[in-house]
């Protein structure tokens, strides 16, 4: 099945167990918006998909894209963590 943008933040929405309401007010967009997105026929702007990325505890390559390479958000917070003093402002 090829899933789309949709289909994935559905999924991650049902995982979480938000609503359309609550994630829309997280990430800062209108409920109209986000009804869009859930009914494929808007993809967000970048930062968007940054903070559903963030609030579903995901990445954004897998709500995109659907690539998971991590499995586990705590995974990827730990690679993160590690390289830290890698990053730069």
């Amino acid at each position: 099945m090829n899933e789309t943008f949709s289909d994935r933040l559905k999924l991650k929405m049902k995982e979480s167990e938000y609503t359309q309401k609550q994630l829309a007010e997280l990430v800062g967009v209108t409920e109209a918006a986000f009804s869009r997105y859930m009914t494929t026929k808007r993809i967000p702007k970048a930062e968007i998909v940054a903070n559903l990325a963030t609030a579903l505890h995901t990445t954004t390559d897998y709500l995109l894209y659907g690539k998971d390479t991590y499995k586990d958000y705590a995974e990827l917070r730990g690679i993160v963590a590690r390289s830290m003093n890698k990053l730069t402002s």
